[in-house]
């Protein structure tokens, strides 16, 4: 029957598709029509019931700083359709949605598929990018940078890659959780590659060289070059601690604030603690305390 031989062609292709490598995953996403968060229509519905037609850019692209995947959507899109006169690249979500225009930025987020909000590892995965782009925005504040949204754009995107399995192919990032979960993997990045042969970390580097996402944006997501590259490894980290439930948290969390005040001079841990608006009180307490006794015991003895 029809029916059969379509199961039989799909089941074959998912058979293909457990043996791809980075490269052939990297190359399936390109050609991928990119989903939205839902709540990412909604906030353009109720901004053009308060704004009318004349929108302004600054508020779109603060619904782009909510949703990555919106985001990687609209850097591919304003790369697609860059001048070759134009010799700046694009790196802050503002530029991007100038240089592809308002009207054309609507179009194409109403005319988006949206994900399924029930995949609870998406969602996690997503939470974590909103946190750590929200995070970047506030402390590198902090430190005076010239632009904090290239450094909470490359935030929000550090997690692409996990982002697009969980979308296309949720039974490589569930596996890795199984293998982390049981002990056979004792890391994150280890987990991955026992699952897939390679770390979401390096698919999301993949992407961003295949796709020709600006050479800043790809630096700051490698995460070591530079202080801002730092900071951006730095706020990915605290997000995964602050959405981490287990007994270590508040001690990983209150090493992300001591790395976080080494890159940000001046500041005390207090201040950007500040930025941690999403913790418990307790638990807010918790990860100062902690951090300020590591201040205190020094580099040797924490």
């Amino acid at each position: 029957p029809r029916c059969g031989g379509w199961r039989w062609h799909r089941d074959r292709m998912d058979s293909w598709k457990a043996r791809w490598g980075i490269a052939q995953w990297a190359a399936y996403f390109e050609h991928q029509a990119l989903p939205v968060m839902a709540r990412s229509k909604q906030l353009l519905g109720e901004l053009e019931a308060a704004e009318g037609e004349q929108l302004s850019p600054r508020a779109l692209a603060d619904i782009v700083l909510q949703d990555p995947l919106l985001c990687l959507f609209l850097l591919r899109e304003a790369e697609r359709r860059k001048s070759h006169r134009l010799e700046r690249e694009t790196t802050t979500v503002l530029a991007a949605i100038l240089q592809l225009g308002v009207d054309n930025f609507r179009r194409l987020l109403q005319a988006s598929p949206t994900v399924d909000e029930r995949n609870v590892g998406l969602m996690r995965v997503e939470n974590r990018a909103y946190i750590a782009a929200q995070l970047a925005l506030a402390w590198s504040s902090g430190r005076g940078d010239l632009n904090p949204e290239e450094v909470a754009l490359a935030a929000l995107l550090g997690g692409v890659g996990d982002l697009l399995l969980w979308v296309y192919a949720p039974e490589i990032p569930q596996k890795a959780e199984t293998l982390l979960r049981s002990g056979l993997a004792s890391r994150s990045a280890q987990s991955q590659s026992m699952a897939c042969g390679f770390t979401f970390k390096d698919l999301t580097l993949q992407c961003a060289e295949r796709w020709k996402l600006p050479a800043l944006l790809i630096q700051l997501l490698r995460g070591s070059a530079s202080v801002r590259a730092q900071m951006t490894r730095t706020c990915a980290n605290a997000a995964r601690h602050v959405l981490d439930e287990s007994e270590t948290s508040d001690l990983a969390l209150a090493a992300d604030l001591v790395e976080a005040a080494r890159l940000v001079p001046g500041a005390g841990i207090e201040w950007l603690a500040g930025g941690l608006t999403m913790l418990s009180a307790a638990r807010l307490q918790s990860a100062v305390r902690l951090a300020e006794a590591q201040l205190r015991a020094g580099p040797d003895d924490v």
